[in-house]
């Protein structure tokens, strides 16, 4: 049987780089066709430890290798990504191009005195489509692999088919406008729509991105049929000019999980602290790799937990660039007068706390890999959806509203 190789370029954000290496993992246990994979992995300014996670994730896995590609003179500028992430990390991707072809062109060289390996393809994160044409100058078919749900895909199909009507971001000022997006039953208003979408930076790196994913092969998504009904069948009916669209998910790394930023002494003190709580008495919030909430509002959210009385564990993220303490932004003497109820941290063992019985809620920001990980574990969400743009105040654009997804904890 023919050896064959697939080459993965994740996103090196936490979330797609996490759940990309698991995919892949996940590949080459189930098919015996793949001799090997190779992961293609660049950092970002204000992420370098992705690769140190990224290492530790695949040391168990001898046959999917990190190739990772020398860092970029030329990084947008970071005031970039305050105001329109999006934008950053397609104009980033960009400059990794030169990078990936000449990786490409070693890879495929024939290898002196070893067996042949074929190279099968590229699995690209939906922000590296511009790897496509990359791909396609090898004779590599490109497929993508969506980090995130179909009802996303939906979103991103609809985005240049609405530019071609009105070629302009969206704006809060339309009124009552709808959106008739493909897979959900019900027209969206504006004003729900993702914030990166009302700033022209931002709305035209989605517009371009989501125009290039009908030249992929094919388009996996992190998500099942069961709990995307409509967007599935939606897709299911196949349509002109579009890839078919695969549910391949839900893929989770529930073991061996980094967390490069904790300390292993934080760990234990979280773990033991939940110990000696009740079962399901605590509430766990986080917001996400980058849900960086604002002095004001990390007050606002102390305030709401004292009134509460509640039990509960926060992880306060800060600006990655700043290095700041999140016990600097509490309102003075909150630790105290909540000492024995309540534990604030950092980073947190997510998975490890998801699956503790003493967790009986999750306030999250919706990022689908904490969605996924708390369905799998049974435990309630209180969802504060957030898509955010970091200003160099460290603001947040939102979403309005609280709303609950509520399920049974797992007997």
């Amino acid at each position: 049987m023919e050896k064959q190789d697939i080459i993965f370029v994740p996103s090196p954000g936490a979330g797609h780089l996490l759940v990309s290496i698991e995919f892949a993992k996940s590949l080459i246990k189930r098919d015996t066709r793949i001799h090997t994979i190779t992961i293609l992995h660049w950092t970002l300014p204000f992420v370098p430890q992705s690769k140190n996670s990224a290492k530790s994730l695949l040391a168990s896995e001898p046959r999917i290798r990190l190739l990772p590609l020398p860092e970029i003179q030329n990084p947008p500028p970071l005031e970039l990504f305050f105001k329109a992430s999006e934008a950053y990390l397609l104009d980033f991707t960009k400059k990794t191009v030169p990078l990936v072809r000449e990786a490409l062109s070693a890879l495929v060289s024939p290898r002196n005195g070893t067996d042949s390996v074929r190279i099968a393809g590229l699995v690209l994160d939906f922000f590296c489509v511009p790897l496509i044409d990359v791909g396609n100058e090898f004779n590599l078919p490109s497929y993508i692999f969506l980090t995130c749900n179909a009802g996303f895909l939906g979103m991103m199909k609809y985005l240049p088919e609405r530019h071609s009507r009105t070629p302009s971001e969206l704006d809060l000022g339309s009124g009552e406008e709808e959106h008739s997006i493909p897979g959900y039953l019900c027209p969206v208003p504006t004003k729900v729509m993702p914030p990166g979408q009302f700033v022209r930076e931002s709305y035209e790196a989605w517009v371009e991105i989501a125009a290039k994913l009908h030249e992929a092969k094919g388009i996996m998504v992190n998500s099942f049929t069961s709990l995307e009904q409509n967007a599935f069948d939606y897709f299911a009916r196949r349509h002109e000019n579009y890839p078919p669209v695969y549910p391949v998910g839900p893929v989770l790394n529930l073991e061996d999980r980094p967390s490069p930023n904790l300390d292993p002494a934080d760990k234990d003190r979280i773990l033991s602290w939940l110990e000696e709580k009740p079962e399901s008495s605590v509430v766990y919030l986080c917001f996400g790799s980058f849900g960086i909430h604002g002095e004001s509002q990390i007050k606002e959210i102390a305030r709401a937990l004292e009134l509460s009385g509640h039990r509960f564990l926060w992880s306060i993220r800060t600006n990655p660039m700043e290095k700041a303490c999140p016990y600097d932004l509490l309102p003075e003497g909150f630790r105290d007068r909540t000492e024995g109820k309540g534990l604030v941290c950092g980073w947190a063992p997510q998975v490890e706390v998801l699956a503790h019985k003493a967790i009986g809620g999750f306030v999250s920001h919706c990022g689908w890999n904490s969605v996924l990980e708390s369905l799998w574990f049974g435990v309630p969400i209180a969802t504060w959806p957030i898509f955010q743009t970091m200003s160099s105040e460290t603001e947040i654009k939102q979403t309005n509203g609280l709303s609950v997804i509520s399920k049974q904890r797992r007997a």
